[in-house]
């Protein structure tokens, strides 16, 4: 019997025919969703899908390898825990629009491009003076992809870049760069704060009410990874109490956010639905990335993005 391999979303038709014709020994199987795929899962010895739920832990005996379509798999590690399995994530995919949706909150929340906002459906001339983020300090949590492209853009924007990295390493782009334990210097250096890191243990709820407080004042956090790594309660009230300038917000520690979060309403806060990274090209990345590792996977080479289950990233 040949080897099973189960998609689930993100690889085209046409692309689902070159693996088949590329690796013969394999049976390839491609599914809107992962119901479509149930019925063969206690075949599959891989798998590509977004998620990893309950009814195909119970059902994959067979499975070698999973591949996540999201940068990590932080919302499965339970069902993962103890599974003889290699994890492999997207992570790098959508870099590049993430960074510049951080850019993009930077110069919204910089300049209040809200006030613009509400003048215009107002037909209402609102001529003010904003900041620029020339000559300014931007700090990032998490140097990896997106951290990385990041820094790159902030330099073209004549910033100086801090940067926060768990294995400290010359980064390009980024000014200094220190360990988690210097996350205070960093805050009290930076007039912008994006948290890129991960959700895993170590990050979660890395930014509370002490965090916000050790941030300049008037200083502006953005945070584009995981909504899990900051304080709602926390933000909210260091933005109510105006020791904060503002704040960028594509994540939340609840998805889609509560109608009654305090955050909705905060003063120059800017919200996004967690859709900072969902463009074609993101996708298509991810679908290259697996597509690749497939290739290695079947040669017995190793594969790319292999997640530490242990670390949660």
């Amino acid at each position: 019997m040949n080897r099973v391999v189960l998609v689930s979303g993100y690889v085209q038709p046409d692309q689902i025919e070159a693996l088949r014709d590329e690796h013969p020994e394999v049976a390839v199987f491609f599914g809107q969703t992962l119901d479509d795929l149930l019925p063969r899962m206690d075949q599959a010895e891989v798998l590509a899908s977004a998620a990893f739920p309950a009814e195909v832990a119970a059902r994959a005996h067979r499975l070698r390898w999973w591949h996540t379509w999201a940068a990590g798999p932080d919302q499965h590690l339970a069902a993962l825990a103890g599974r003889p399995l290699v994890v492999t994530c997207s992570k790098g995919n959508g870099a590049i629009p993430l960074a510049e949706h951080a850019l993009m909150l930077m110069l919204m929340l910089s300049r209040r491009s809200s006030r613009w906002a509400s003048a215009q459906a107002e037909r209402r001339w609102d001529h003010y003076r904003h900041a620029e983020l020339n000559g300014q300090t931007c700090g990032i949590v998490g140097l990896g992809n997106i951290g990385a492209e990041l820094a790159l853009k902030a330099r073209a924007m004549h910033m100086r870049v801090l940067g926060i990295r768990r294995r400290p390493q010359p980064t390009a782009n980024v000014d200094e760069v220190r360990g988690p334990a210097s996350l205070p210097w960093l805050l009290a250096e930076s007039d912008v704060v994006v948290q890129t890191a991960p959700l895993t243990p170590g990050t979660a709820h890395m930014f509370g009410a002490e965090e916000f407080r050790q941030m300049r004042p008037g200083a502006l956090f953005i945070c584009v990874s995981r909504g899990g790594t900051y304080d709602e309660r926390a933000l909210a009230r260091a933005l109510l109490d105006g020791h904060l300038g503002g704040a960028g917000l594509d994540a939340h520690p609840v998805e889609p956010l509560p109608v009654d979060s305090p955050l909705w309403s905060a003063p120059n806060t800017v919200i996004t639905p967690h859709n900072g990274g969902s463009t074609p090209a993101t996708i298509e990345r991810a679908a290259d990335i697996f597509i690749a590792n497939l290739a290695r996977y079947l040669a017995g080479r190793d594969l790319m993005n292999v997640v530490d289950l242990a670390a949660g990233y």
